[in-house]
């Protein structure tokens, strides 16, 4: 019985540690994918700040030449009012011609600007909506990654848990002690066997 209960213990101290060192290298993994996956992140929406401040300064330019034509056209300066109207953006004079076609001067019902119009539509904005949305993905992926790193860190403490018990139970005197200490020790480490193996595994090189 005791010798029986010996090989349990060096059994199980050898696949502890085994685990043990699995269970670290992956922790470790993770750790990194989690690191790339926040530069990730961080570079995602350093390019969406760019895209919104460039759809910012194009609205802030439309804003000023459509006063400016305003003016100019409200002084009855056709030619002025012409050269701003020549220096429309094309994704800005699309809604003024739209805004134009529902005759804002005669329609009392006619949207107030061409702001209004659902023709207005800034491609550079769409595109910081756009990496705003991928940017929370990739967030999401860090947050993930950051959880399965924990897990893993998880199991190397419950596998030094077994290691401990398999260690201790070959010092024991009483024989009754040692079976139900490895026991424990042998049932704490399938338990997290079989929790660990329900994780991804990073070995990518």
């Amino acid at each position: 019985m005791t010798d029986r209960v010996e090989v349990a213990a060096t059994v199980l101290l050898a696949l502890a540690a085994v685990a043990t060192a699995w269970s670290s290298y992956q922790a470790t993994r993770w750790n990194g994918e989690q690191t790339k996956a926040s530069s990730r992140t961080n570079a995602i929406r350093i390019e969406a700040a760019r895209a919104q401040g460039l759809s910012e300064a194009q609205a802030q330019v439309d804003v000023a030449t459509f006063t400016q034509w305003v003016d100019a056209y409200a002084r009855d300066e056709t030619e002025l009012a012409e050269f701003y109207s020549k220096r429309f953006r094309d994704e800005f004079k699309a809604a003024v011609n739209a805004w134009a076609a529902t005759r804002p001067l005669k329609n009392p019902d006619a949207p107030l600007t061409p702001f209004a119009m659902p023709q207005y539509k800034l491609a550079a904005e769409a595109e910081a909506n756009r990496l705003d949305a991928e940017a929370e993905l990739s967030a999401a992926t860090v947050q993930r990654n950051i959880q399965r790193a924990s897990n893993y860190v998880l199991g190397v403490v419950l596998f030094a848990v077994a290691l401990f018990f398999a260690g201790i139970s070959i010092r024991l005197r009483s024989a009754h002690l040692r079976s139900v200490t490895v026991s424990f020790g042998c049932a704490l480490f399938v338990g997290t066997v079989i929790w660990i193996a329900t994780f991804p595994v990073s070995v990518t090189v």
